[in-house]
């Protein structure tokens, strides 16, 4: 079952509205304003100190500043304008991810060296349970040596629970890039476990449903839920290798030697959801073939009684088509017990055609 702990991050409350700043005013506002991309970014100092909502001047001053820890995060679902500009003048980042970040379709997770940073992508899902709507969205983050910088197009929890979390004294942006990396990937991970286990009660209770009475509806629940287990997979399968080689050391001189114990761990959970998604796919696909053998059984006993009407009325049917014609001379026309001795002789037929059938176990 859902745990409150999980429980809180399903549904309308969990991605409430959040204040941002905007580059080209240089204020914070809330998403869905209009106008171009919507930034927030934190700078530690050296010595500690830790200031918000820097200009486009301080965050160039920032990227030179040495034992300093930069962290930009741009909602691109109002606009390209400033977050472009961001990402391609003052960071220099390469045009292929640039367009990757701004891309309207939803690039598989994965992550690419470009030197001096590498870029990754990863996945966060949100899941209507009333609707039974799974909605996948992007996350984008560049990793350099004293900088990361994310981006999104919708609300993404990771973003909101670590900014949280750096705004309440959390030493997030004391550890160096990989560890700030490492936060917002954890959270990331965490949050398909609501979704799972959301999906494995889902489909314990359509699975009482099928063994008691099977319906239509039963059956477009269950290929809901396989249809939302398999999206689930096609994200966590590149999620689990994008973990693996962070936590492999590919990348130590940009994430640090003390991270990758960290990002070996989000590698285990995102493992440890792959094998739950395998076990809530496995169940529906029994849950799938235990409602096809329902509803096969129960069209085969429609047949059965079908078959057995059938054979019963046969016999009856041939006799009143014999009695039934116009011949003048059938003997029994003359006799005066012809009629009841036929019905008798009906009911006689329909007695043993069903003792039959029970001596045979088939009724």
């Amino acid at each position: 079952m859902i745990s409150e702990r999980w429980r809180s991050r399903i549904g309308a409350g969990r991605f409430g509205a959040h204040l941002v700043y905007d580059a080209r005013v240089g204020r914070r506002q809330r998403p869905g304003g209009g106008g171009d991309a919507m930034i927030t970014s934190r700078f530690r100092h050296a010595d500690g100190r830790v200031e918000q909502d820097l200009s486009r001047a301080g965050i160039e001053a920032a990227l030179g500043e040495q034992g300093g820890l930069l962290w930009v995060d741009i909602d691109a679902g109002a606009g390209r304008d400033a977050g472009e500009s961001l990402l391609r003048d003052v960071f220099r980042f390469h045009h292929l991810t640039i367009d990757d970040c701004y891309n309207a379709l939803i690039d598989p997770p994965k992550v690419d060296d470009y030197g001096e940073y590498v870029f990754v992508i990863i996945h966060d899902v949100q899941y209507d349970g009333a609707a039974r709507s799974l909605r996948t969205s992007e996350l984008d983050m560049y990793i350099g040596a004293n900088y990361v910088v994310s981006l999104h197009r919708f609300p993404v929890h990771a973003v909101q629970e670590v900014a949280r979390r750096a705004d309440n004294g959390a030493l997030v942006l004391d550890r160096g890039a990989g560890f700030l990396a490492h936060a917002l990937f954890d959270v990331v991970v965490d949050d398909f476990h609501p979704v799972v286990e959301r999906l494995d009660d889902e489909v314990a209770v359509i699975e009482e449903q099928v063994l008691a009475r099977p319906e239509r509806d039963t059956l477009e629940q269950v290929l809901t839920i396989k249809r939302n287990v398999q999206r689930l997979k096609r994200s966590i399968l590149p999620q689990r290798d994008v973990a693996n080689r962070f936590a492999r050391g590919e990348y130590v001189e940009l994430a640090g030697q003390e991270s990758l114990m960290y990002f070996r761990d989000v590698y285990d959970h995102t493992v440890r959801v792959e094998e739950i998604i395998e076990t809530v796919r496995d169940v529906a696909d029994g849950t799938l073939n235990t409602y096809l053998s329902s509803v096969n059984n129960r069209l085969n006993e429609t047949m059965k009684t079908l078959a057995i009407a059938t054979v019963i009325g046969m016999p009856l049917t041939i006799i009143a088509g014999i009695y039934g014609t116009n011949f003048g001379n059938v003997p029994e026309y003359e006799w005066r017990y012809g009629y009841p001795g036929m019905l008798i002789a009906m009911v006689v037929v329909v007695m043993a055609l069903l003792a039959w059938f029970r001596y045979r176990r088939w009724i």
